[in-house]
């Protein structure tokens, strides 16, 4: 539909062989200039301009309507640079889609929710229209999630009708302008105090690192950060709806969603907090006495929630040493701020959790770094940024900022040489109330383990904010194995495409220009055996007969 750049050089002339009427468009030479409309101010002759707005003269197809605006130079130069890139599909389907939403968004979500259901525009009116449109409209809003009109399609749309709205009323052309679709630029959002838990861990270090550093009111947001001391307590007010949005684990929307250990409460994953970053910690009297999974039995060990991947993976973990974690050791439910006082005082032998209270024990001298969790699973999820759906539906914009919001401080926190000013930022009493050297000793991965050892692990902790479906899969298998989530409801594909907003945080990562896979699912590097979740049943399989339940 639009050629190279060379057509800002064209020029229209009225008056040869064209397509509305006796009004038509010439490749003309640069000499050749159209007149400036008196009525409207844009380019094409004043007796014309009724002729050239006349409904009946105007190109049905929208593709066609597009080509000719631009021959007549009646985009501005920026429309025009932009539209060079947009394909004639793309400018069909985005004009179809805003007058079939007729200006509401709700309608929109639902009109692009059919077209990518359906495989695309064409695909849409067969299925809607064919003898099983019931069961297509059925599935659509089955599967319907809360979207927002690709940046290129916007503009297309808006130069297009800032244009025709300018030749049938206004005096003057508008400028037509790509600002409001800038990825800092901030939305029209429905809410804009919100409040957002946390618990005072490296873990939610993008939450929490956006406000000091601005990025929640760089993507127009004022948002009061709520620190809790318990994810029970976070889970509790997330369902009373006291919250706006949580710093969760990411095991919880799925028990949450599912009614695992509370009233089902539907709630969506929408974005990664941070992978790696925790560890086993064990305390200084059984320095030397520990070497692998077996040494732990008779122990008690702290875990921060049932419904966690430090549960998950330390089971996962003393079962490969022929442990039965029901029985052989006691597994103790404590707030993360807990365990320093725990273990120093004797109550506990160990504790998984973030690093940096494994990090603190070294500190402290109370005890020792076992293992990190990367060491179990390379870049294993444990915390995300999650959202209830009633929620997302009343404010879709809302959650799409502070979505973009995490995902921008995620991928800030992800560049190494940002760690040490990180740590600075969250290292205050009013958020993780810790000491500067451990938060840069888990950040930058150089580290003490309290064994002798001085460690530099780069990844010990990164913050990759895209939520792979196979992270859901895994989970899954594990809340079955250990008799958390019956059977029958353990359908492992479907519960990643269920709760984790994997296709919007891609699409969110995009604009704010960085890369995010195609895929949604991939195999995860597992130290007892990778995971393929396209087989999950059989791996659950495997890992019992061979480890146990």
């Amino acid at each position: 539909m639009v050629g190279s750049g060379a057509i800002g050089a064209r020029s229209a002339n009225i008056g040869s062989a064209g397509q509305w009427g006796n009004l038509t468009c010439d490749r003309g030479t640069p000499e050749m200039l159209p007149t400036r409309c008196v009525i409207c101010g844009s380019f094409h002759a004043t007796q014309d301009h009724w002729r050239l707005m006349a409904e009946a003269e105007m190109p049905q197809n929208p593709a066609e309507l597009i080509d000719d605006l631009l021959k007549m130079q009646l985009y501005q130069a920026p429309a025009i640079e932009t539209a060079d890139a947009i394909s004639q599909a793309e400018l069909r389907t985005a004009l179809f889609i805003s007058m079939a939403s007729n200006g509401s968004p709700k309608r929109e979500r639902l009109v692009r929710d059919l077209i990518k259901l359906a495989g695309g525009l064409d695909q849409a009116f067969n299925a809607a229209f064919g003898p099983k449109a019931g069961e297509f409209f059925t599935d659509a809003k089955r599967t319907s999630q809360v979207t927002r009109r690709k940046f290129l399609q916007n503009v297309a749309v808006g130069a297009a009708l800032m244009t025709l709205t300018n030749c049938a009323s206004t005096p003057e052309a508008p400028e037509v302008s790509d600002a409001g679709f800038d990825a800092a630029t901030p939305l029209d959002v429905e809410k804009k105090n919100l409040k957002v838990a946390f618990l005072p861990i490296t873990c939610a270090t993008p939450i929490i690192m956006s406000k000091p550093l601005g990025i929640y009111e760089k993507h127009g947001l004022n948002v009061e950060l709520m620190k809790y001391a318990s994810w029970s307590v976070v889970r509790d007010a997330a369902i009373a709806g006291e919250l706006d949005a949580y710093h969760m684990l990411a095991p919880m929307p799925i028990a949450m969603s599912l009614g695992l250990g509370s009233t089902p409460f539907s709630v969506k994953l929408a974005s990664i907090e941070n992978n790696n970053g925790q560890g086993i910690a064990v305390a200084k009297k059984h320095l030397g006495a520990v070497k692998g999974p077996a040494d732990f039995k008779g122990m008690t060990i702290g875990i921060p929630y049932d419904y966690s991947n430090h549960n998950l993976l330390l089971r996962y973990y003393l079962a490969t040493g022929g442990l039965d974690p029901d029985t052989d050791v006691k597994l103790l439910v404590l707030p993360p701020p807990d365990a320093i006082a725990k273990m120093s005082t004797g109550q506990i032998d160990a504790f998984i959790l973030p690093d940096n209270f494994t990090q603190r024990v070294v500190k402290d001298d109370i005890g020792f770094i076992h293992l990190l969790t990367k060491d179990l699973w390379a870049g294993h999820p444990c915390c995300a940024f999650v959202a209830a759906q009633n929620w997302i539906d009343e404010n879709p914009n809302t959650f799409r900022a502070l979505n973009k919001a995490i995902i921008d401080g995620a991928t800030y926190a992800n560049n190494p040489a940002n760690r040490k000013k990180i740590a600075a930022a969250i290292a205050p009493r009013e958020y993780l109330n810790q000491p500067l050297d451990v938060l840069e000793a888990v950040m930058t991965g150089k580290f003490e383990d309290g064994q002798g050892n001085s460690l530099d692990i780069p990844d010990r902790i990164y913050f990759d904010p895209y939520p792979w479906k196979s992270f859901a899969s895994w989970i899954s298998t594990q809340l079955v194995r250990w008799d958390y989530m019956p059977t029958e409801q353990a359908n492992y594909d479907e519960l990643g495409e269920q709760i984790f907003l994997t296709d919007l945080a891609r699409e969110l990562a995009e604009e704010l220009g960085v890369e995010a896979p195609a895929e949604v699912s991939r195999n995860e590097a597992m130290k007892f055996g990778d995971f393929d979740p396209s087989n999950a049943a059989d791996y659950l399989k495997e890992q019992m007969d061979k480890f146990g339940a």
